[in-house]
């Protein structure tokens, strides 16, 4: 009994401690919403749609990165705020599951189940995980290398997931959490790799040509952007490596598995093989045939549950679905929406390129640095990635005229700048896609302490470039 009383006694001041720590978290994470709201009543030039648009944005920002609470929680919690409030209407709800990323992800999940099932997924990471070089740097190679076939960083991330949850039995429970952020992240620094690595290009050098008559080709976006990802997408991965890593259970270099890769297919694998190959190809080919990728995506899936010609049931492909996930990407992508049809992403386009008017007189150095400053972070206010070139190139077409500039150079800029987007869950559809997918799951706070170390790496690596090898290459506002 006394025992049991001293064990009481000292368990106390710990539970105690431990309230007060919950108390302090959920006072500043109030405290700080508040101060949202005050900030933004003030602000004139937005409209009540609007100021509601960006606090409730703000404030879901930040319950996902300094809360527990299930993304998908939150994100619905704020729509629900936000039409209460009388923001928008009930269909931004309704409207959500609509959105082409959350087709995209329903079809890549049965895909990779497909995958699975047909064994096709353990032969290829058997391959991958053979002894020799370090996993992780092949499965960088393959992932960079896929950027320039794969124009989409979505389809990327979707067909690299069956692998992954291959390779996961080979890690530990903290190694699988550091490539739950490793693997999108690698995605997402080889988009600047091709032309065809990411729509907003194709959308940026459009807008270029509409505007002044001047274009980027296809190999000169190749000559100027191949060193770039390169070094940019390896000093990212061993910088991850370094800081998410976990050092005491480092022995990926030693993982040697048995000799399978001279086994025939069987049919199973071949027919999963063609039909990820057509699928491929209809993503490469999407401005021939006109179909989205969430649709051609959809329709690959489709495919696979057949009766008597798929490679699995249909009720198997739709339990392989992470359900959780879909609605909070749908609820982000709603509250992304609301930014652009609330004018908060007009509002926020007007005031930075008001500030950008004052650097028109400065030193070329300064010019660029404000450029990229304006560029790598707006991922965090403008979440889609082909809005975030809708929005900016334009306006940076008109900036670098008014500096008689080169326009081309300060597009392409912009255009690599853009592809930062490596903060926040909702920055992009490939981290998305990871996000909160059972065993293989990062949690929000920790992407963005990678992001405070990546974010001026980025800007370093394009700086480096900017005054060495793309200025010995033409390159030069």
């Amino acid at each position: 009994m006394m025992q049991r009383s001293a064990l009481r006694a000292k368990r106390k001041p710990w539970l105690m401690e431990q309230l007060d720590m919950c108390s302090t978290r959920a006072l500043s994470i109030l405290a700080l919403i508040v101060l949202y709201a005050l900030i933004i009543t003030f602000i004139d030039s937005l409209t009540y749609s609007g100021k509601i648009a960006l606090f409730a944005f703000l404030s879901a920002m930040t319950l996902w990165v300094a809360t527990k609470i299930p993304a998908g929680l939150v994100a619905t919690g704020i729509l629900v705020f936000v039409i209460l409030m009388k923001a928008s209407t009930p269909e931004l709800l309704y409207a959500s599951l609509s959105e082409e990323v959350v087709w995209l992800m329903i079809g890549s999940f049965m895909i990779g189940e497909a995958v699975k099932r047909s064994g096709l997924a353990e032969r290829f990471s058997r391959m991958v995980l053979r002894s020799g070089r370090s996993v992780l740097s092949r499965f960088t190679s393959i992932l960079l290398l896929s950027a320039f076939f794969i124009p989409s960083t979505s389809g990327r991330a979707a067909l690299s997931m069956p692998m992954m949850k291959q390779i996961r039995f080979s890690f530990s429970q903290k190694e699988n959490e550091a490539l739950a952020i490793m693997a999108p992240v690698i995605i997402l620094m080889s988009t600047s790799a091709a032309l065809i690595g990411a729509g907003s290009h194709v959308i940026g050098v459009g807008l270029l040509e509409t505007a002044v008559g001047e274009t980027i080709s296809f190999v000169q976006w190749l000559v100027w952007s191949v060193p770039f990802t390169v070094t940019i997408t390896f000093l990212s991965f061993y910088m991850m490596k370094w800081r998410l890593w976990p050092k005491k259970e480092a022995h990926e270099e030693k993982i040697s598995i048995e000799e399978t890769g001279s086994e025939p297919l069987s049919e199973k694998e071949k027919k999963t093989a063609w039909l990820v190959g057509i699928i491929v190809a209809a993503w490469m080919t999407e401005s021939l045939h006109g179909y989205e990728l969430g649709f051609t995506t959809i329709v690959g899936a489709l495919l696979f549950m057949l009766p008597r010609y798929g490679v699995m049931t249909w009720k198997q492909g739709v339990q392989s679905v992470s359900w959780n996930l879909i609605l909070f990407v749908a609820a982000a992508a709603a509250l992304g929406t609301l930014l652009v049809t609330s004018g908060v992403v007009e509002w926020l386009d007007r005031e930075i390129m008001g500030i950008l008017g004052v650097f028109t007189q400065m030193p070329e150095w300064l010019i660029v640095i404000v450029i990229l400053l304006v560029t790598t972070t707006s991922h965090l206010y403008i979440t889609s990635h082909t809005t975030r070139a809708i929005v900016f190139i334009p306006s940076l077409i008109l900036f670098g005229q008014a500096i008689d500039g080169d326009v081309s150079s300060i597009v392409f800029l912009s255009l690599i700048g853009m592809n930062y987007c490596v903060t926040f869950p909702v920055s992009s559809k490939a981290l998305l896609l990871f996000y909160e997918e059972g065993d293989l799951s990062y949690e929000a706070k920790d992407l963005l302490k990678m992001s405070l170390y990546l974010l001026p790496l980025y800007i370093a690596v394009m700086l480096l470039f900017y005054f060495t090898y793309w200025s010995w290459t033409g390159l030069s506002i």
